[in-house]
């Protein structure tokens, strides 16, 4: 179902011939992108592909060489400050104050989401709840299993109660039961909020997002359904940026329909 037409929560994206030059190396070449309200999405690609460039685009941290970007029909260039406010991140790498506790750290984050007074209190200890830390809430982060340092950075970034979060490789160098609590966490979010989850785990991606784009070298390759774009029989190829043979439906086809961003960066 189409997130916009249910009604859905969240913030609408939408990227148009988006390129970004670094010197003469092209970071991310005149991409069209659309993400729907309330979708959860996947932004795929090897290392260089062009994934942080756009996210960094999107946020206003970087301006375009070319092309726009907007969140909700603002633009980042000209308004970064209100797109801004508007989404919340979860890095690969948490960025925590090790000495603060839980409960301070999120107090802290909360502030400078322009959180005051009771309205910081009931957001600090609806996040505790939500994300499983009333049992940590009192200790300092830098004393918190790696599991429970994701926990807190996506506490942080949902505190605000944003359109958007983005969140980049949520379970990169946990355990598997880490790994698990932490997907069962972005699992939990998804038609509340617009979603965008970066990451280099095929099985997780396929798992958490109900469409994905695949970059390579700045080009988006792939557009589509995750059972579909990632369920192909090599979808290592994307990263490639070959376009492989789509498994075979019922009636033998080879299901190339789904890939409709393939042909572009072929």
């Amino acid at each position: 179902m189409n997130a916009e037409a249910a009604g859905a929560t969240g913030a609408h994206i939408e990227a148009r011939g988006l390129t970004r030059l670094f010197g003469d190396f092209v970071a991310l070449d005149g991409l069209d992108l659309e993400i729907d309200r309330g979708e959860t999405f996947g932004l795929l690609g090897a290392n260089g592909a062009g994934k942080t460039t756009f996210i960094r685009l999107l946020t206003g941290f970087l301006l375009p060489s070319a092309g726009t970007v907007t969140v909700d029909g603002v633009s980042s260039v000209d308004d970064a400050a209100t797109v801004q406010m508007g989404l919340g991140y979860a890095p690969e790498r948490p960025r925590l104050y090790p000495e603060l506790s839980v409960r301070r750290y999120l107090r802290f984050a909360g502030g400078l989401r322009q959180l005051r007074g009771p309205a910081l209190g009931n957001a600090v200890e609806q996040a505790l709840s939500r994300f499983g830390l009333e049992s940590v809430a009192d200790r300092p982060c830098g004393h918190l299993s790696k599991g429970f340092q994701q926990r807190v950075s996506l506490a942080q970034a949902f505190l605000h109660e944003p359109p958007l979060l983005i969140v980049d490789e949520p379970t990169s160098g946990l355990d598997p039961l880490q790994r698990e609590e932490v997907r069962s966490v972005v699992a939990e979010m998804q038609g509340r909020r617009t979603v965008l989850l970066c990451t280099h785990d095929l099985a997780e991606a396929r798992a958490l997002t109900d469409r994905c784009a695949v970059l390579y070298q700045g080009r988006l390759v792939a557009l589509g359904d995750s059972d579909e774009v990632l369920g192909c029989d090599d979808p290592l190829a994307l990263f490639r940026g070959e376009a492989p043979a789509m498994q075979g439906g019922a009636d033998g086809t080879d299901g190339t329909d789904g890939m409709d961003g393939t042909e572009r960066g072929a």
